[in-house]
């Protein structure tokens, strides 16, 4: 009998990764970065050119980008990271999540996202005081994910409790 073949071991790890919905939030969370970073530049050097010339603050292009990053991760995360789950702002079980329930969630995971934008951004000062800046920041954006995923887990995409 023949052991299985690196790729078969690699797309047995894949799977066995795959099963952790922290992983997922975290691939989730890196294709919401290159989808921010592809919006900022795309806006600020082609869409908003004539408001943010070069050498100028992108104010809008970043504003954008965040908006469209967080629709990604909220669309992501709902559909692959959370998808086992029925949704909380739905009002009968079975019920398809209607367009007031669904911005509601998007609400709920964009508010929770700001919290732990707010809090890495506080981490990172803080940590600054006692070690590097760029340990400080990777300290800072570890602890915030998990308070992320933990407010998403808990509040936008809960388990919805039958009566």
């Amino acid at each position: 009998m023949s052991s299985p073949s690196l790729r078969d071991r690699l797309w047995q790890l894949i799977d066995w990764l795959h099963s952790f919905r922290y992983v997922r939030f975290g691939i989730v969370g890196a294709s919401g970065t290159v989808v921010n970073l592809a919006v900022l530049y795309g806006a600020h050097e082609y869409l908003f050119r004539t408001i943010e010339p070069m050498g100028s603050k992108p104010y809008f292009s970043l504003a954008l980008a965040i908006a469209v990053a967080t629709v990604n991760n909220f669309t992501w995360n709902r559909l692959w990271t959370w998808s086992d789950r029925l949704h909380a702002t739905a009002v009968q079980e079975g019920e398809r999540l209607s367009k007031r329930g669904l911005l509601a969630q998007l609400g709920q995971y964009a508010t929770a996202s700001w919290i732990g934008i707010l809090l890495q951004y506080g981490l990172t000062l803080t940590l600054t005081h006692f070690m590097h800046y760029l340990l400080a920041n990777v300290t800072a954006i570890v602890i915030a994910s998990v308070s992320n995923f933990i407010a998403n887990d808990r509040w936008t995409f809960r388990h919805k409790r039958t009566p």
